[in-house]
C-alpha cells in the first residue's frame, strides 16, 4: 500500500498517510535513518528512490501545512496545468486560525476558503480554477496573458467574477478587478482608453482618435507621421474572420505608406514603458 501511495503522489508521504497505510512509526524512523526517506518538514516525508520533482516539492510544501492546507497562486496555477513552469516559491493558503509559523521558502496565506473556492486534483487540495486564474493572473508571472489562455480554453467570465467577489479582500483583488472590467468591457476598447492615456500622461500629441485612413479608421494615427496604432484586447474576443479582416486592411494600410504598430493589452499593462519608447520612435523616424 505505501509502495502504491508514492508512486500516486510524486514520493511524498505524511507520516499520518503512513500510519493509515499501516506503518508504525518505528518503521518509518527505519526508512529515515537508512537514507531510504528523507523528511521535507516535520511529519512530511520524501521516498528518495526517485528525482525530487517539481510536482513533490508543491505536495511537500503543502502538505507541510496540514490537512487544511491548499495550494494557491501560481502554485495553484501549475497544478491546473494553466502555466508552464512551477514558481519557484510554492504559495500555500491556510485557514486564519491555524497554528505554526511560515516554513522556509514557502509564500504563506492565511485567509478562510469556502468550499466553492477549494479542489482536489491528483489528491493534493489546491484553490478552484476560477479562484485560481483570478488570483494567478493579478500577480507577477501570470498577467492578463494567463486570464486570456483560461477564457480561451477553461472558464467562463461569470465564474471569475464570482470567484473574484466571494474573495474581495484578498491580496492582488484591485488587479484582478482591472482585468475582469477589461475583459467584460470587450478588452479592445479599454485597451484603447488605456492607450490614450498613456500617450497623454507621456506628453505625445499630434495624434487622432479613430482616424479615418483609406476607408479603415485606425485605433490611434499620427497623420503627419503617418503612423497608425492598433490595440488588440483579449483574444477570446476575436474570431478568426475578425481576425483576417485586422490584417486585410492592415495590409491595405501599409500600402498607403503608413507604419502600423500592434500593441496587445498585455502589452500595455505590463510593459507601458516599452509601448511608450516604440511609438516615440516610430514618430520621430518619420
Amino acid at each position: 500500500m505505501v509502495s502504491e501511495y508514492l508512486r500516486r503522489h510524486d514520493g511524498v508521504i505524511t507520516l499520518e498517510q503512513a500510519r493509515a497505510a499501516g506503518m508504525s512509526p518505528r518503521a518509518v524512523q527505519r526508512r529515515l535513518q537508512s537514507g531510504r526517506w528523507r523528511r521535507c518538514t516535520r511529519g512530511v516525508y520524501f521516498a528518495d528512490d526517485r528525482p525530487f520533482t517539481d510536482e513533490a516539492r508543491i505536495r511537500a510544501a503543502v502538505w507541510g501545512y496540514g490537512r487544511s492546507a491548499v495550494a494557491s497562486g501560481l502554485s495553484a496555477a501549475w497544478w491546473h496545468g494553466l502555466t508552464q513552469f512551477a514558481p519557484d516559491l510554492p504559495e500555500v493558503t491556510v485557514p486564519r486560525d491555524s497554528h505554526g509559523r511560515r516554513h522556509a521558502d514557502t509564500r504563506l496565506r492565511r485567509r478562510d476558503l469556502r468550499d466553492a473556492d477549494v479542489a482536489e486534483i491528483r489528491g493534493l487540495r489546491v484553490t478552484s480554477l476560477p479562484l485560481t486564474v483570478v488570483e494567478a493572473a493579478a500577480q507577477r508571472g501570470g498577467g492578463a496573458q494567463l486570464l486570456d489562455r483560461a477564457l480561451q480554453r477553461r472558464v467562463d467570465l461569470d465564474s471569475l467574477w464570482r470567484a473574484h467577489l466571494r474573495n474581495k479582500g484578498r491580496t492582488g483583488a484591485p488587479r484582478s478587478r482591472r482585468l475582469l472590467q477589461a475583459a467584460s468591457d470587450g478588452a479592445r476598447s479599454a485597451a484603447e482608453r488605456l492607450l490614450h492615456r498613456l500617450l497623454r500622461d507621456a506628453g505625445i500629441s499630434g495624434w487622432k482618435a479613430n482616424l479615418l485612413v483609406g476607408g479603415y479608421r485606425v485605433d490611434v494615427g499620427f497623420p503627419h507621421a503617418k503612423v497608425a496604432i492598433e490595440v488588440d484586447g483579449f483574444a477570446f474576443h476575436s474570431g478568426a474572420e475578425a481576425f483576417q479582416i485586422d490584417r486585410e486592411r492592415q495590409n491595405d494600410i501599409v500600402l498607403r505608406r503608413w507604419q502600423v504598430l500592434r500593441f496587445t493589452w498585455l502589452d500595455l499593462t505590463e510593459y507601458p514603458e516599452r509601448v511608450i519608447r516604440l511609438i516615440r520612435a516610430a514618430v520621430s523616424a518619420r
